[in-house]
């Protein structure tokens, strides 16, 4: 398979990792953003070095248009133009708390990165790839509780803004039925990620912990790495069909969300 050029967001999370992973593995070039805010400038290029020569850090602050449309045109610049833009750089509603003190300003911050962000990102994909005829692939990240259902004590803003990402990824596919660009939103349900443990799981008891993992369907979490599986596919030219798609990744929790509503 012909080596392609992928830029993933939010490239040091947890699903955002396993998808930098899966595609360098696979023979792609890769340029993944980490949080400039968040000075996590180290860490970011020991994982690229340990990835080898086609992986390539950048930072980003997903707040700001010019960042966001720096990194790209920067990408571009380095290894040509990008197939595939897959943003899952997002904050939750317990990561949030490392931008602000203030609930007000933490809740803005949330809309700024995970709607805002993926407004502008999306935008300017789009824009660098108006003479392009190469079929494109742009990739979002809303949630099974954003996207799908309301779960009770569900943080307003977190779900606010991926409800937005699911509105944002309808409009574009609705508006590029006829062009080169294929557009999908993934929602996925409980995953272990950091971001997970953070808004719920670390608060929690050992004995409550497991009790709560039993209740989800399946009785487990889901792994990065299955989301970056399904990330994988829709990046493949065969993903084209299911073009506008905001797609379940739950497991059943969207199907079933009395599961955890009630805990």
């Amino acid at each position: 398979m012909k080596s392609r050029n992928i830029f993933v967001t939010g490239g040091m999370g947890g699903i955002g990792k396993a998808c930098v992973q899966k595609f360098i593995n696979q023979g792609d070039k890769v340029v993944f953003t980490y949080a400039q805010e968040k000075s996590n400038e180290i860490e970011a290029e020991k994982f690229a070095k340990t990835l080898g020569p086609e992986a390539t850090s950048i930072a980003i602050d997903m707040s700001d248009p010019t960042s966001i449309r720096g990194a790209l045109e920067q990408s571009q610049s380095t290894m040509g133009s990008i197939d595939t833009l897959i943003n899952a750089a997002a904050v939750g509603s317990a990561t949030v708390t490392s931008y602000a003190d203030d609930k007000d300003m933490q809740d803005l911050k949330m809309l700024e990165i995970n709607a805002f962000g993926a407004l502008k990102i999306s935008e300017i994909f789009i824009d660098l790839n108006r003479h392009e005829t190469l079929v494109k692939k742009l990739i979002n990240f809303s949630s099974v509780g954003g996207g799908f259902q309301a779960f009770p004590h569900f943080r307003l803003s977190d779900g606010m803004s991926k409800a937005a990402v699911s509105f944002l990824t309808k409009q574009l596919a609705a508006e590029h039925v006829h062009t080169n660009i294929d557009v999908f939103a993934i929602a996925p349900g409980a995953t272990n990620t950091g971001m997970f443990q953070a808004s719920t799981l670390n608060g929690m008891t050992d004995i409550e912990r497991k009790d709560f993992i039993a209740q989800l369907p399946k009785g487990r979490l889901i792994e990065p790495e299955e989301i970056a599986n399904l990330v994988l596919f829709l990046a493949a030219v065969e993903s084209t069909y299911l073009h506008g798609a905001v797609i379940d990744a739950s497991m059943g929790l969207g199907s079933r969300p009395g599961l955890i509503s009630e805990l």
